[in-house]
């Protein structure tokens, strides 16, 4: 895999060569173009100016920035190159801190450090030690005339760095309106219902178990009509519910009875067997006798 940035990754005096690799790939999702309805040709797009409905060339496109309402100032490549930061070719840890004091809002986009040719007991090292301590590397990245702020923790054999959200991007709970338990009048006794429900429905994290259905349908859909066929109707579509005043005790009491039968019914083969398995050790020892 291609790297899209190698530097170095610095704590204290130590310096460690490495390369940037991304950590996650895009999903190949399908698109659709606009056509012209009468002949399918892909329709164009132009840039047009309203005031004479002529199309722009683009030596003739500037940059602006709006400041008032239909208020522009222009500005130059030029004075754009002047304010840019310049490509750093070291990423420096400024602080570490524990893992879970970071708000995962913060997190963005994740890419593979990867050691390069003498960086491979520095790099070892460092995810060691942040391993046993639970910490996290916090530093600056530049990235394409970008500064990023980052977070480089370890992952298996891997460092990972992942690039940050500021906090000025995030949208404080407090710009919204959420429900206190006391002012709702939750019970404690519907607290551990809810609680017990999510003991039942608790699985080891399996990401193969989850797909996206809706592209998954959208290529059957496009795979049918390709072979000139028509896609069922499917009967099991669930049509939309009037919203209703709920039973919360109910639903919880309901959702418990069929998850616990769920849960005696993948156990009891197992317990069929295990019974099985010891009558035949006492068959075999009373033949023995």
């Amino acid at each position: 895999m291609a790297s899209i940035w190698t530097g170095a990754l610095t704590f204290g005096l130590v310096n460690i060569p490495v390369s940037l690799a991304s950590a996650v790939r895009a999903a190949e999702k399908t698109s659709f173009r606009q056509l012209h309805k009468e002949d399918l040709t892909p329709i164009k797009y132009e840039r047009v100016c309203p005031t004479d409905g002529e199309v722009v060339p683009w030596n003739e496109i500037v940059k602006g920035y709006e400041y008032a309402k239909g208020k522009y100032v222009v500005v130059t490549p030029e004075e754009l190159a002047k304010v840019k930061t310049p490509s750093s070719k070291a990423v420096e840890m400024m602080d570490f801190v524990k893992s879970d004091e970071i708000d995962p809002r913060f997190f963005d986009t994740p890419y593979y450090l990867v050691p390069q040719k003498g960086g491979e007991k520095p790099y070892a090292l460092l995810r060691e030690a942040l391993e046993n301590t639970n910490m996290v590397g916090i530093g600056k990245l530049t990235l394409r005339q970008k500064e990023h702020l980052v977070a480089v923790r370890p992952i298996g054999d891997a460092l990972v760095l992942e690039i940050m959200r500021f906090e000025n991007e995030l949208v404080a709970p407090e710009d919204l309106r959420f429900p206190d338990a006391e002012e709702q009048k939750v019970r404690p006794q519907e607290i551990a219902m809810a609680e017990q429900l999510i003991g039942n429905l608790a699985e080891p994290f399996d990401p193969s178990k989850y797909h996206d259905e809706y592209e998954e349908k959208l290529q059957t859909l496009l795979r049918a009509k390709l072979k000139g066929k028509k896609l069922p109707d499917e009967e099991d579509v669930e049509k939309p519910q009037k919203t209703a005043v709920i039973d919360l005790v109910a639903r919880l009491q309901e959702s418990l009875a069929s998850t616990s039968a769920k849960k005696r019914a993948t156990k009891q083969p197992t317990a069929e067997k295990k019974t099985a398995t010891t009558r035949a050790k006492s068959a075999r020892k009373r033949r023995a006798s």
